[in-house]
C-alpha cells in the first residue's frame, strides 16, 4: 500500500454574480468538493438566497458588484473588489460561472496572483445575442476577453460544443484548454416519473419553467397557448418562474399582467417544488433563443416528460427529435403549437416519448457522472490529489 498522505485541503472559491446561480446550480459541485477534502467558499453579491447558502453550511464572502450596472467606474470597482477578495483569501483555485464573473474574475485572479482558474460558460447569453446593444458591446468586450482568457493557468468549460466552437473561432479560448461538460447533470432519484395515473377528465398540462426573459421564448409560449386554445385543444398551460430585473431581457411586470389577464397561460411565479410540479405536468416546453444545456430540460427528461424545445445546440443535447420530443425553430410560435398539439391529444405518444426522455437522462445526464468530469479537471490541474493519494 502507498504511503498515507494527509489531504492538502486546497482552498477553492466558487464565484458568481448572483447568489441564485450558486444556490440553484452549483451546490452539488460545492458539496462534492467538500467531500473531496477541499476548503470551499462561495463568493457572490448578497441577495435573497445568501442566507440559504449559509444555512446549508457553506462559507460565503460578499462580492460588491451590481449585475445590471453599465457604469465604467462601478465595473472597475467590481473587478477591484474581487481582486481584494482573492488577495485576502489566497485561494489555490477560483472557479467562475457566467460571463461577467468569467471576465472580471479572470482579471482579478491575474492581479492577485491566483495560480489556477476555471471558467464555466453556462451559455453565451445576452452578450452574444442578436440584440443591437449586445453587438455594440461585443466590439469592446471580445478583444478584452481574447486577451484575458488565453492564459496557460486557465481552463474553460462550455456546456455544449457550439458555444465552444463560437469562442474558438473568435480566438477567445484555446482548443487545448477548453472542454465541454454537458450542464450540471440531474439528480435521478429526486427527479423521477410520476407513478400516479392522471385523474379522469383532467386536461394534460404543458409546463414551461425559466426566468421570465424575452429570450427564453416566453412570448412564443403565450402565442402557442392562445393558438391551441383557439383550435379547441383541451389543455392547461403553466409558466413557472419570475422576472430578473438584473437582466436587460427581463419582461416588464405590466406585460406579464396583460398576459395573465388575456391568455390561457397560468403564471405560477417562482416555484421551489419543481420535482412535484414536473410530476403533475404532461409535457415540458422551452422555446429559448440560446442555452448552454438547460437544467429545466434535464429535470423534465428525468421526470419522464416529452419535450418540445427550440432547435439550438443546448436543447438538442437533451431532445432527440421524434424520439423524446420535438425541436422547433427559434421564434416559431406556430411551429411550437403544431408540435405540441399531437402530444396533447395522444396519451400513448406522450407515454412513449416520456419513457425515452427518462432513458436519455439516465444515459447522458446522471449528476454523478457529470460531477466526476468536473473533479477530473480539478485533478488534472493538480487540485484535490492529496485525498486521491490518501486513498491508494
Amino acid at each position: 500500500m502507498a504511503e498515507q498522505v494527509v489531504p492538502r485541503g486546497e482552498k477553492i472559491l466558487l464565484v458568481a454574480n448572483w447568489d441564485w446561480v450558486l444556490f440553484n446550480f452549483r451546490l452539488p459541485l460545492a458539496r462534492m468538493l467538500l467531500n473531496e477534502g477541499l476548503d470551499v467558499t462561495l463568493v457572490c453579491p448578497r441577495g435573497e438566497y445568501t442566507d440559504r447558502l449559509l444555512e446549508g453550511g457553506f462559507r460565503w464572502l460578499d462580492w460588491r458588484m451590481q449585475r445590471r450596472s453599465t457604469s465604467p467606474l462601478r465595473e472597475v470597482g467590481a473587478i477591484w473588489d474581487l481582486r481584494r477578495v482573492y488577495h485576502d483569501e489566497q485561494p489555490d483555485l477560483v472557479h467562475h460561472f457566467t460571463i461577467k464573473p468569467v471576465f472580471y474574475g479572470t482579471l482579478a485572479a491575474r492581479m492577485a496572483g491566483v495560480p489556477r482558474v476555471i471558467n464555466t460558460f453556462t451559455g453565451l447569453g445576452y452578450l452574444f445575442s442578436d440584440a443591437g446593444k449586445a453587438a455594440s458591446l461585443r466590439r469592446l468586450v471580445v478583444p478584452l476577453l481574447r486577451a484575458a482568457l488565453r492564459s496557460r493557468d486557465l481552463q474553460t468549460i462550455f456546456q455544449n460544443p457550439q458555444d465552444r466552437e463560437s469562442l474558438l473561432k473568435l480566438g477567445i479560448v484555446s482548443e487545448a484548454r477548453s472542454h465541454v461538460i454537458a450542464g450540471t447533470g440531474v439528480d435521478l432519484a429526486r427527479f423521477r416519473p410520476s407513478t400516479e395515473a392522471p385523474a379522469a377528465g383532467e386536461p394534460p398540462a404543458v409546463l414551461m419553467a425559466s426566468r421570465l426573459l424575452s429570450d427564453k421564448g416566453v412570448e412564443e409560449f403565450i402565442a402557442a397557448a392562445k393558438a391551441l386554445r383557439a383550435q379547441g385543444v383541451h389543455a392547461a398551460f403553466w409558466l413557472a418562474g419570475s422576472p430578473d430585473p438584473g437582466n436587460p431581457a427581463s419582461i416588464p411586470d405590466g406585460l406579464l399582467q396583460a398576459w395573465a389577464a388575456d391568455s390561457p397561460v397560468e403564471l405560477l411565479g417562482h416555484r421551489s417544488d419543481m420535482p412535484n410540479l414536473l410530476r403533475q405536468a404532461a409535457v415540458a416546453v422551452l422555446p429559448s433563443y440560446h442555452e448552454g444545456v438547460p437544467l429545466f430540460l434535464l429535470e423534465a427528461a428525468a421526470s419522464g416528460l416529452p419535450i418540445v424545445a427550440t432547435d439550438i445546440e443546448g436543447c438538442r443535447a437533451v431532445v432527440d427529435h421524434g424520439v423524446n420530443g420535438f425541436l422547433v425553430p427559434v421564434r416559431g410560435s406556430a411551429a411550437l403549437a403544431e408540435r405540441l398539439r399531437p402530444l396533447l391529444v395522444d396519451e400513448d405518444l406522450r407515454r412513449r416519448m416520456g419513457q425515452a426522455s427518462r432513458l436519455i437522462a439516465e444515459q447522458r445526464f446522471d449528476a454523478r457522472s457529470i460531477l466526476a468530469k468536473y473533479l477530473e479537471l480539478y485533478h488534472a490541474m493538480g487540485v484535490g490529489l492529496g485525498l486521491e493519494a490518501a486513498r491508494t
